[in-house]
């Protein structure tokens, strides 16, 4: 098999796996969905980048004592259906990278990332990841069994929270524009719109 040095000697029509993924050595960042080759958005702007770093710190305050941790972009996240068990590298086929994510459960993480669906997933829209982002990641989310995902509007200050349901679909809990956003997951954690939206980039 040739080194794979290069994203342009990728076919985009292939179908590749978790362990195609780690032997890819180019500089380009990448999200496999489905087996399919997904390029990042470029560089965030400053104010998607201010929001990530308030929740950020606010989250890594919260969870210091607490058993869950929290994990930003860049860190891979493999999923499949949470219907089945632990798979091998070769046997996923979906990737991806998102701003922020929440872990309870030690036994998923392993030194390339964490290998299942995190409890909470947050991701930051931009105009390069939003059809993604409300679209195909949700489903993905959905289908992997992420409890509870967010979906943060820099433009309009708002969260929009899902939360899985016994049929395990999401249901749109709450949309936050304006004092407090509160986790289903983690009820005593309010976090301040006005703090996640401070910011020192210009309009």
């Amino acid at each position: 098999m040739p080194k794979i040095t290069q994203l342009s000697q990728l076919n985009v029509n292939q179908t590749y796996s978790y362990a195609d993924y780690l032997t890819w050595k180019f500089d380009e960042a990448v999200e496999l969905i489905k087996g399919k080759i997904m390029l990042m958005s470029p560089a965030p702007n400053v104010k998607h980048q201010d929001i990530s770093g308030n929740l950020t710190a606010l989250l890594h305050t919260f969870f210091k004592q607490k058993k869950c941790r929290v994990y930003t972009a860049p860190f891979d996240v493999r999923l499949y259906d949470r219907k089945k068990s632990l798979l091998a590298s070769q046997d996923i086929h979906t990737v991806i990278q998102p701003d922020l994510c929440v872990i309870c459960n030690p036994a998923l993480l392993d030194k390339q990332g964490c290998n299942g669906a995190p409890d909470w997933i947050i991701e930051i829209l931009s105009s390069g990841n939003a059809t993604r982002d409300m679209n195909t990641k949700f489903a993905l989310y959905q289908e992997s069994g992420v409890t509870e995902y967010w979906l943060v509007y820099p433009e309009q200050e708002a969260i929009h929270q899902f939360v899985l349901d016994e049929q395990g679909r999401y249901q749109l809990k709450h949309m936050y524009t304006e004092g407090f956003a509160t986790p289903h997951m983690f009820p005593e954690l309010a976090l301040e719109l006005a703090e996640v939206f401070e910011t020192w980039a210009k309009d």
